[in-house]
């Protein structure tokens, strides 16, 4: 009984001093949209299902950096940049999704995580362009399209690209989600059931304004979210509406969602310009 009554005060002491420390503020992120190049005259019906066929655009290809409270850099996408898929698509203007990043002032070192929505070219080509990153995509993503030797199942991944990302795997820096609703970094959580490929995914992000979706393939353009239309190119129209309706609850503003590919993000966000776009 000595030792237990000697214990009390103790006991005291450590609560008092729990109650005390500080609490960690939760990280926060500035979200920004980096335009590394166009493609020209680009056929809307490949993005959205049932419009015209003879209309076009100039289609933005853009990576998002989510600047942490907590110094993190996390880029959602890579991008592109070898020159097979630069000369057979024929960007103009076009730089290195790492030269636009580093010219916002991010060195590519300096980046340390990224977020791969899905394997398409124009999406993780760039992920080596990143040297200390950690890359985080989903595990049935990654499954589905190559084997582990890198051999591809699913043309969706070009050969080229299931080679970096072996490369990636067997140099310990691929980091495979498991489903839906996961918080793989503080303050941003992966959602999939955009069905754009097997097992794309879109992330919400944790900003000081609230909540912002970087949607990227999952929804094309804003027109796909106003309209209602799933993207044309999905494995499953029904369940990409249903995904294009879930970013609606989860952002805390519709104006919050950013589609992929739609160039009036600059316009919506003109600040601070040259090519980059602070959702706020």
């Amino acid at each position: 009984m000595r030792g237990f009554r000697s214990f009390l005060p103790l006991v005291g002491v450590a609560t008092v001093l729990a109650s005390a420390a500080p609490r960690r503020a939760p990280v926060t992120y500035e979200v920004y949209a980096i335009r590394y190049g166009s493609v020209k005259n680009f056929r809307l019906s490949s993005l959205i299902s049932g419009v015209d066929t003879s209309r076009r655009l100039d289609l933005a290809m853009m990576v998002w950096l989510l600047k942490g409270s907590d110094g993190r850099n996390v880029l959602v996408d890579a991008g592109f940049y070898r020159d097979n898929f630069v000369r057979r698509w024929k960007p103009d203007p076009f730089e290195t999704p790492a030269a636009a990043v580093a010219r916002f002032g991010v060195k590519p070192e300096d980046v340390s995580d990224i977020i791969i929505s899905h394997i398409h070219w124009d999406h993780v080509d760039g992920a080596d362009l990143f040297p200390n990153a950690r890359i985080w995509i989903q595990r049935e993503e990654v499954s589905h399209h190559m084997d582990s030797t890198g051999k591809v199942l699913d043309n969706a991944l070009s050969a080229v690209d299931a080679v970096m990302l072996d490369s990636l795997r067997r140099a310990g820096r691929l980091r495979l989600v498991d489903g839906d609703g996961q918080e793989i970094i503080a303050g941003i959580t992966v959602y999939t059931g955009g069905k754009h490929t097997f097992a794309s995914q879109y992330a919400a992000v944790h900003a000081p304004e609230g909540t912002i979706v970087v949607a990227s393939d999952n929804a094309y353009l804003y027109e796909n979210l106003e309209t209602h239309r799933p993207i044309a190119q999905t494995l499953d129209s029904l369940s990409n509406l249903r995904a294009q309706a879930r970013m609606l609850t989860l952002a805390s503003d519709r104006r919050f969602i950013v589609p992929g590919h739609d160039p009036t993000v600059f316009e919506r966000f003109p600040e601070p310009g040259q090519g980059v776009a602070w959702i706020h």
